[in-house]
């Protein structure tokens, strides 16, 4: 059998769950996943918070992967749900050109799934503070969402995100799925959030999309089409 594709993963420095993720999901597969960090610690809508996503910081973390030949760059963050959906936008264009490898997004991939459902109705679960959850809110309102619902947990520091009990989560999920949207999003690639959208997709009958999961899939679906296209495909499903 020929050797697999590679997959490059830029994620946040503080992030303990997408490498896990990765490693279960791809233990048996041809293709590998391999990983960059970006100096990420905090969440706050502060300069010193928004500072950490400057592009000439992500382009560096991306051009390390340049070294294993990947096929494929993603930034495993959720960044631009609270600095606008151009920044992965921008992302998406400039480390493209700068490194000449095809390159997306988390959140362009859950955008992307939110279109091939024709989801309108969305909810949004974050472990955020109430600033960044809100401005979280507003982007996708701007977007021409109706005005999302939402539930969040109110923490400032990444690591902790990761200690939020899958209890915990899956409450917040089924407190927001009370409001009858057409889609729930779990708004942080270091919330342990897979293997309970998977389960209440299941029990809820619709769609919950996980972004450190939706991160792993954007990688996938890279690595074998013939361009770096964001438009929705047909073949596009809410499973991970």
């Amino acid at each position: 059998m020929p050797p697999g594709k590679r997959i490059g993963i830029v994620i946040p420095s503080s992030n303990v769950v997408i490498e896990p993720l990765a490693m279960q999901r791809f233990w048996k597969s041809e293709d590998t996943v391999h990983f960059s960090r970006l100096g990420v610690v905090n969440i706050e809508l502060n300069a010193k918070s928004l500072a950490q996503f400057e592009m000439a910081e992500q382009l560096s973390a991306a051009q390390k992967l340049c070294d294993a030949q990947v096929d494929a760059i993603v930034w495993g963050g959720t960044s631009s749900s609270w600095l606008g959906i151009e920044h992965d936008e921008e992302y998406r264009r400039f480390i493209q050109q700068e490194t000449g490898i095809s390159t997306t997004t988390c959140v362009l991939e859950m955008n992307r799934k939110l279109a091939s459902l024709s989801a309108r109705r969305i909810s949004i679960v974050t472990p955020y503070t109430d600033a960044v959850h809100n401005r979280i809110l507003d982007n996708y309102e701007e977007l021409g969402f109706p005005r999302p619902t939402g539930q969040n947990f109110g923490g400032t520091v990444s690591n902790d995100f990761a200690s939020i009990s899958s209890k915990i989560l899956k409450d917040m999920v089924l407190s927001v799925a009370k409001n009858s949207p057409d889609a729930i999003m779990i708004m942080c690639t270091n919330l342990r959030g897979a293997a309970v959208a998977e389960d209440l997709s299941k029990q809820l009958g619709l769609p919950v999309i996980d972004s450190a999961a939706a991160t792993l899939q954007a990688g996938s679906r890279l690595i074998y089409q013939k361009s770096p296209k964001i438009q929705i495909t047909a073949e596009d499903n809410f499973e991970l």
